[in-house]
């Protein structure tokens, strides 16, 4: 049985880069050799897709929430550890946070972005206690981190809600920031 639990954001689609591919499967071997529980959004395609299978195919365990109506749409994956149904996004997001202790964000679209920024401002407004983390491979996430100093600059974020997102550079750099976390609370 896994002895924590990460939420994963990352894209339904896989991509143009390959590299993309590569860090959600690295991410999801790496979940299970550590024992941790993949918590996502249920698809079975794109990155969502692969790291739910990584963290399968090397034992671990996963949990999908997905919408009634993304199920079909999406493609629900069928074979994961836990699949829970839920009538709305926001039903899907608040029932994945609950069931984790930290949040990792790979590449992605707007899904991706709402999802990461709404656990940031749930976090900022203490609602959500838990690490949030984006591996900005490829340097996916510089334009965006660059939109969030500027906002610090321009009194719209403070400094110490702006420090509340984590970036790391890898899977191993994300998961080390995680568990560092988890390491200083208990």
């Amino acid at each position: 049985m896994a002895t924590q639990s990460i939420v994963v954001y990352c894209g339904s689609s896989p991509g143009t880069n390959p590299i993309y591919k590569e860090i959600a499967v690295e991410l999801g071997e790496k979940m299970a050799a550590r024992n941790i529980r993949l918590i996502y959004g249920g698809g079975g395609f794109g990155l969502m897709g692969n790291v739910a299978d990584a963290v399968l195919q090397n034992d671990g365990e996963v949990t999908g929430v997905i919408p009634n109506f993304l199920a079909d749409l999406e493609v629900a994956h069928n074979t994961l550890t836990e699949l829970h149904f839920v009538e709305t996004m926001h039903e899907r997001k608040y029932k994945m946070v609950q069931l984790a202790k930290g949040v990792i964000a790979l590449p992605g679209g707007y899904g991706t972005l709402d999802e990461l920024f709404e656990i940031l401002a749930w976090r900022q407004l203490k609602l959500f206690d838990g690490p949030i983390c984006i591996i900005n491979v490829d340097g996916y996430y510089d334009l965006m981190l660059l939109q969030l100093d500027r906002m610090v600059t321009d009194g719209f974020l403070k400094e110490e809600n702006r420090a509340l997102l984590s970036v790391a550079s890898s899977v191993e750099e994300a998961l080390k920031l995680t568990e560092s976390y988890w390491d200083n609370i208990t």
